[in-house]
């Protein structure tokens, strides 16, 4: 029996994308909730499983860069995103199974290495999908099936989290990464293998060198159209900063939650039923808030929705804190019935506001993006997104064991209403592009140098600030991501009016994406002429980055004036 090209009719496409978004939220639920219960009832820390997660979403902050890849490099035999989706979920199955040969918690970090990798080839098969979506769904298609989209990988959250978690009683935890590559290699058997995709006019078939040159030409084109849109006008420059803020509190969807779930006592069972049930009401919510919001504004309707998320968290706040309940405690003890219900009701109003939020967030961010670049704007857009939540769930593991959980939940719900100050500034405009244009762009090179030249003294003492020291240095992670692509891209905005800058900046930027290793660097102790190397270079790079991005701030953008943009 040969199946159906789901392609080829309407219904088929929603169907085709619905079950398409499954395998995305599957890794998702699987890795945040389900593998997340299992490290903390094997006694892994609140910390270290912050720092699982975080890298779990890092893939996706960079998935812009795989989009010129993906449009490049063409396949004529299996079509051109059919090939890339088919591919990338193989790999997905692939990198699962290698999973049940790791030993857990003593092999959490190789596990961690493997799922990072995972998770870089579903960036990847994003980047597909939504490719394949733009080309092929007609214009009175795309609101339903985004909307199913949306849905699809709540449906894959529930499926990899709350569908391992009940079979984990019966099969145990290793049979379960043999269930969640069988669901992605279903969808791959059921829909990518049968699906026709219409062949991209013009394709040919490049040699490696002159693909690898159209890439790297897609990127520095991305590069510049992005830089433009993002300091074009008020709103697009302020959804930068609105982006890479938290969308308001994000505990209770992160690691925080299954983490004090064990250690109340909840079972693997109830805890896959709370998170089914949260993934169910989400979904639901996603609809109804973007339909609200289309009725009644988005800023209005988005301030509410993500105010309200804090609500839920600062509930649970207070029920900890009148129970004693501060300090991570070991799993394992009695279950407290009072906390447990009231983690259950916390969660499933969380799930409610964070599903009005999600669809709105998507919404507004989509109103302030240039549709001449919307392909590159609004995939960094959401890329920054995927940033905000890593660094979130790294500092909250971080906190609860430096300041309990009362206290995080606090500085969560705090930090989640940061992104409303913003929210006046996103009002979208008739054009794209002011002539403030380069007041913001020496603005941003002036602030960047100056975060990166504070790394210097707080490096120099940053042994004082004890446990906190991670929550800075994520913030510092952030810094020197930001400085990076701003040098990258600012130098080719920039062109020839950089001077002799224009260099440099291609130099220091890999070298300030490469300040991440400071985290390994303990391993060149046994080095010592290495390790001392690479302290002054701790101190030298961001020096010379601060020093080139002010040199920067300092220069005519003339480049872009909107007498200057192209037609």
């Amino acid at each position: 029996m040969r199946l159906p090209n789901l392609l080829a009719t309407r219904r088929g496409r929603l169907a085709a994308f619905f079950g398409l978004y499954i395998t995305e939220g599957i890794p998702l639920g699987f890795a945040a909730t389900a593998v997340a219960t299992q490290l903390r009832r094997q006694g892994v820390g609140p910390a270290e499983i912050g720092a699982f997660v975080a890298s779990f979403y890092l893939p996706w902050a960079f998935k812009w860069a795989f989009g010129p890849v993906v449009d490049v490099f063409r396949s004529k035999r299996f079509g051109h995103r059919r090939f890339w989706i088919l591919a990338t979920q193989l790999v997905l199955a692939a990198t699962l199974l290698m999973l049940i040969a790791v030993p857990l918690p003593q092999g959490l970090g190789l596990f961690t290495v493997i799922l990072l990798v995972h998770n870089t080839f579903g960036a990847i098969q994003d980047v597909a999908i939504d490719s394949l979506a733009c080309n092929t769904l007609s214009e009175d298609e795309r609101g339903l099936a985004n909307g199913l989209m949306f849905a699809g990988a709540s449906v894959g959250q529930a499926i990899g989290g709350s569908g391992v978690l009940f079979l984990i009683a019966y099969t145990g935890f290793q049979f379960s990464f043999v269930f969640v590559a069988a669901s992605i290699l279903a969808v791959t058997g059921f829909i990518v293998l049968p699906m026709k995709e219409t062949l991209a006019q013009g394709l040919a078939a490049a040699a490696p060198g002159g693909g690898w040159r159209s890439a790297a030409a897609e990127m520095k084109s991305f590069a510049v159209q992005s830089f433009r849109s993002f300091v074009g006008t008020r709103a697009a420059f302020s959804g930068v900063f609105f982006s890479l803020l938290p969308a308001g509190a994000m505990s209770l969807g992160l690691a925080l939650q299954s983490n004090l779930a064990v250690e109340v006592g909840m079972s693997d069972e109830q805890v896959g039923a709370l998170n089914l049930w949260s993934s169910i009401i989400s979904a639901g919510a996603m609809v109804i808030g973007g339909s609200l919001s289309d009725r009644l504004g988005r800023r209005r309707t988005l301030f509410a929705y993500t105010a309200a998320m804090s609500l839920p968290v600062l509930y649970l706040m207070w029920v900890l804190q009148q129970h004693g309940y501060v300090m991570p405690r070991p799993p394992g003890g009695a279950p407290l019935p009072d906390l447990i219900g009231a983690l259950w009701m916390s969660t499933l109003a969380y799930a409610v506001f964070q599903g009005l939020m999600y669809g709105t967030h998507a919404a507004i961010m989509m109103d302030v993006t240039n549709p001449r670049v919307a392909a590159t704007q609004f995939t960094a857009y959401m890329a920054m997104m995927n940033l905000a939540i890593s660094i979130s769930a790294s500092w909250q593991g971080v906190a609860v064991e430096a300041w309990g959980y009362p206290a995080t939940l606090l500085a969560d719900a705090v930090a989640g209403l940061a992104c409303l100050a913003l929210l006046p500034a996103m009002k979208r405009h008739a054009g794209f592009s002011d002539d403030l244009a380069q007041g913001r762009a020496r603005t941003s090179s002036l602030v960047l140098g100056i975060a990166c030249l504070a790394w210097l003294p707080y490096w120099a003492m940053h042994e004082a600030l004890g446990r906190a020291q991670p929550i800075v240095g994520t913030f510092f992670t952030l810094v020197f991501i930001a400085s990076a692509l701003f040098l990258l891209a600012g130098r080719e905005v920039l062109g020839g009016a950089a001077g002799a800058w224009r260099r440099a900046a291609l130099w220091i930027a890999p070298l300030l994406l490469a300040m991440y290793g400071r985290y390994s660097i303990g391993t060149l102790d046994r080095l010592p002429a290495l390790r001392t190397a690479a302290d002054a270079l701790l101190y030298l790079v961001p020096l010379a980055g601060g020093i080139v991005l002010l040199a920067l701030a300092s220069r005519r953008w003339e480049a872009l004036t909107p007498q200057a943009q192209p037609a």
